[in-house]
Parts: C-alpha cells; structure tokens; sequence
C-alpha cells in the first residue's frame, strides 16, 4: 500500500459516512463487511483520479453486490 492510499481511505470512509448520516467508524465496518474497502485498494489507480460522488456511487455498486443494503 502506498502512502497515498491511506489518505484516500480516510477522505473516502468520512465522504461516505457523511453521505450516509453515520459514524466514520460504522461507515468502516460497513465498507470492511461489504468489501468496499478492498475494492478501492485494488482500484485505487482508478478510483483517486474520480470525483469522490462518483467513488461513493461505485462503493455503492460494489457494496450492494456483496450484500450491503444502503441506497
């Protein structure tokens, strides 16, 4: 993992959080359950370079796909 990677990390649980009315700490488990968080690790290259709406909307996608419900 980089050192840039964490950072994004963090601005991406909080965006998510936020856009969601949760805690950063739920948003983490929500993500780490759903393998949101694995996926912008591996996407990372990608996913930095997009808006953060748009990487929500993609954590929503991969989210929902490994059983998340939040719409």
């Amino acid at each position: 993992m980089s050192k840039f990677e964490i950072p994004f990390l963090t601005a991406c649980i909080g965006a998510f959080s936020r856009r969601f009315s949760m805690t950063r700490q739920a948003a983490f488990r929500y993500l780490q359950k759903h393998k949101g968080l694995a996926f912008l690790i591996e996407f990372y290259d990608v996913e930095h370079l997009q808006s953060m709406d748009e990487t929500i909307d993609d954590l929503l996608i991969i989210c929902k796909k490994n059983g998340g419900s939040l719409a």
